[in-house]
């Protein structure tokens, strides 16, 4: 069950960082970007405000948004696509 709500927090993550940067993406690519987002916001909020996030809070769901939207940012950075 674990790894199903991992999927489908990927999917909002990816899905609402998506749609504030305006980079819309299939699923798969929503779940990888969330997931991937979520480590990376994570890692920020321990690193800057030194708190961490074992259960689901709105909080983690900010700063995994944040951090998914960071990826995209950094993506088109040294891509250089989609400025």
């Amino acid at each position: 069950m674990g790894i199903l709500l991992w999927l489908l927090f990927g999917a909002v993550v990816g899905w609402l960082a998506g749609m504030i940067m305006g980079d819309n993406k299939s699923l798969v690519m929503n779940i990888i970007v969330g997931i991937i987002g979520s480590f990376l916001g994570s890692w920020l909020a321990s690193t800057f405000f030194k708190t961490s996030f074992q259960d689901f809070s709105i909080e983690g769901l900010i700063f995994s948004v944040i951090g998914a939207a960071l990826l995209i940012f950094l993506k088109r950075l040294i891509t250089g696509k989609g400025f």
